[in-house]
């Protein structure tokens, strides 16, 4: 095998079939709770939501055509463009999450809504919506290209993927006001809030894992308290300041968000002039990051 054969096996290294499985059964479910908050919460009440599927329900209220049409048929263009920019297993794990969508939504459609109580719906259709889409794109697919077109566009003009997104939805969501009305529009923008926060939710999990990054002199009994009070492990790495030459242990280590007003603490009591730092981490693998025993 010569080495750039190699290369290419690292590169496109197969799913295993366990893996594979698991990929396609939470896709499919996350596909489907898209499909019930879209169909049984936010449709029949008049409510969107942002990116293509906010234009396909526009779409499908002022044609009449059935709303799983043109959700596929809108999104076939990011197909391509989720391949050449992210990848194959991306751009099939789209397709089969669209098409599962599409056929959801049409299999959900006649079904009576849950609620004609227009906030009960923002807020439950909302969190359906923002569940289905995070175990999506945690399982490696999208069910809305407009992200993908935001990065396209990013590489282009001088404009955030973030922003690009937003001037997006700000112009669907005008036009549903448009269509639906403007009491409509204005639950639609809370629907997409809470799906936007949900996402976040479901893709980092609750158990939300926070990095600490702690500079002192007194490291080595910091480090030692760490892991005796908290039972957590701690990495010692070499730092050197820019601006004096000094050379400094920094002590790292990954905690969760319970734990740290107790990091905190013990670092107040070792060292209360000790530089602290923490910041979210969306996941976490490997290691040793096993909680141990305290005693």
């Amino acid at each position: 095998m010569t080495e750039q054969e190699s290369l290419l096996q690292k590169q496109h290294r197969r799913l295993t079939f366990r893996r594979l499985i698991k990929r396609i059964l939470f896709i499919f479910i996350g596909a489907v709770m898209m499909a019930v908050g879209i169909e049984i919460f936010l449709v029949p009440n008049s409510i969107m939501d942002g990116g293509i599927v906010g234009i396909s329900i526009i779409l499908s209220k002022l044609t009449g055509v059935k709303l799983g049409l043109f959700l596929f048929l809108l999104n076939i263009p990011f197909f391509y463009l989720g391949y050449k920019q992210i990848g194959k297993t991306f751009a099939l794990s789209t397709v089969f999450g669209i098409a599962i969508l599409s056929v959801a939504s049409t299999f959900f459609h006649p079904v009576p809504a849950f609620t004609e109580d227009i906030l009960l719906a923002a807020v439950f259709g909302g969190l359906a919506l923002g569940a289905g889409v995070g175990i999506v794109i945690r399982y490696g697919g999208s069910l809305d290209g407009t992200e993908i077109l935001a990065i396209l566009i990013n590489k282009r003009l001088p404009f955030s993927v973030g922003e690009i997104v937003m001037f997006f939805n700000i112009f669907i969501f005008l036009w549903g006001g448009f269509v639906f009305g403007w009491d409509r529009a204005m639950y639609s923008v809370l629907a997409y809030f809470i799906a936007f926060k949900t996402i976040d939710v479901v893709i980092q999990g609750l158990d939300e894992s926070k990095s600490a990054w702690i500079i002192s002199d007194q490291y080595q009994e910091i480090g030692e308290a760490i892991i005796a009070r908290l039972g957590r492990g701690v990495t010692y790495l070499n730092g050197e300041g820019a601006y004096t030459g000094d050379h400094k242990k920094v002590i790292f280590c990954v905690i969760n968000r319970l734990e740290e007003a107790k990091l905190k603490s013990i670092v107040e009591d070792m060292d209360e002039g000790a530089f602290l730092a923490v910041g979210d981490i969306a996941e976490v693998r490997g290691g040793r990051f096993k909680k141990k025993d305290i005693h």
